[in-house]
């Protein structure tokens, strides 16, 4: 690589939506953004002071990511330094570490010159993620509705997605691994035939721009909500106040331990007033979604 570096920008994702468990994803303006540069040896430093505890290389997801790369072309690794910064909240059910692999996907395939296809990055950050739902929003951008059985990745793409975001952020992390030990291993017949049928009809209801309908179908949720919601200190009290004030629905970001409120544009600094003077123990973060999935430009560093 010459002298010449170049960066990576990758949105964060919320995921699940509600009863898209694991399939849907929605990517958010809220970004990481990685600064390539050519180097004697492999360097990661983080410029966000929360991610610093992160420099290492030996384990870091984006080198394991990289490597991973190389290693599925049959190429050998090339050595950079990476400067990263990021606005994306670390261990909050934002998608931190889909869009780490996405960045890592597309540093490997800048480096090693691999010009891999979109499906191909879709496939590659499913296997790594083990589901495609915030890895397809943060590589496409807008809100993402997807299938994975192991090979094959389907993506239904709708980049038109106009809505508000209120993000309730606690305090506390949440791993990602506690959250998914809480869930059963069956599901009653009936439970998962209502939550599927929420999913579908939420999916054709954002495909039209309906978000009033789509936003109690995320409400309806069976297949995860109800076992993490008493994790969450008052869930049922804040999604009542996020209906008093006309959001069109509430659901658990991911796996947690944020929650994601979507509400109608120009009505969403009302409402983040309201939580923040209601829940305190929340910090309420505003966002929109990201229409516009990972990209990577030229950059003198």
């Amino acid at each position: 690589m010459s002298c010449k570096g170049f960066s990576v920008r990758v949105p964060a994702s919320t995921a699940n939506l509600g009863s898209g468990f694991d399939s849907i994803g929605l990517a958010l303006d809220l970004y990481l953004e990685i600064h390539v540069s050519h180097a004697a040896a492999w360097s990661v430093e983080y410029l966000t002071e929360s991610y610093q505890s992160l420099s290492g290389t030996s384990d870091n997801l984006l080198i394991t990511t990289i490597q991973f790369v190389a290693n599925r072309y049959g190429k050998g690794m090339p050595t950079a330094k990476l400067a990263v910064e990021t606005d994306i909240p670390l261990g909050r059910g934002l998608g931190s570490s889909a869009s780490a692999i996405a960045a890592g996907i597309e540093i490997a395939d800048r480096l090693l010159a691999l010009e891999l296809s979109m499906q191909e990055k879709l496939i590659i950050g499913t296997e790594l993620e083990g589901h495609p739902d915030n890895i397809s929003a943060s590589l496409l951008g807008g809100l993402t509705i997807s299938y994975w059985d192991g090979e094959e990745v389907a993506v239904n793409h709708i980049t038109d997605v106009d809505i508000a975001v209120i993000i309730l952020v606690p305090s506390a992390e949440f791993l990602t691994a506690e959250s998914r030990g809480l869930l059963p291993q069956e599901l009653p017949y009936a439970a998962a035939i209502r939550s599927s049928a929420a999913a579908n009809v939420f999916s054709a209801a954002v495909a039209r721009g309906d978000w009033k309908t789509a936003g109690r179908m995320m409400e309806n949720d069976e297949f995860h909500e109800p076992f993490r919601k008493s994790r969450f200190p008052n869930f049922a009290e804040i999604r009542k106040t996020c209906r008093d004030y006309g959001a069109y629905g509430s659901a658990i970001s991911g796996a947690g331990p944020s929650l994601f409120i979507a509400v109608e544009p120009g009505r969403e600094l009302q409402l983040a007033s309201a939580l923040k003077e209601q829940y305190p123990h929340y910090e309420s973060l505003i966002t929109k979604p990201a229409l516009s999935g990972m990209e990577s430009c030229e950059k003198v560093v």
